[in-house]
């Protein structure tokens, strides 16, 4: 396999995303497309999204499982302002 990548741009490198394929988020490091053949003969192209995850490390997912990570939403809990009604 030929060592061949590059770099892409892409409009979420260095926010918060979430992996839709395993539901781990983190934060998008890289988008690479990258030559994945085993052939010499062939290659297969393909980009891959590196995120790191809150323990550190890096994973790699299709760039299409990518979509921004928003805040979860309030609960009734955690609005209440601590007066009494």
């Amino acid at each position: 396999m030929s060592e061949q990548y590059e770099y892409v741009p892409h409009r979420l490198l260095r926010r918060r995303v979430r992996d839709i394929a395993s539901g781990v988020e983190g934060v998008l490091m890289a988008v690479i497309n990258e030559n994945v053949s085993d052939d010499i003969d062939y290659e297969h192209w393909t980009e891959l999204a590196y995120i790191r995850n809150a323990s550190g490390r890096e994973f790699t997912t299709a760039v299409a499982n990518v979509q921004p990570a928003y805040d979860h939403p309030r609960t009734a809990g955690s609005r209440r302002d601590g007066r009494s009604a």
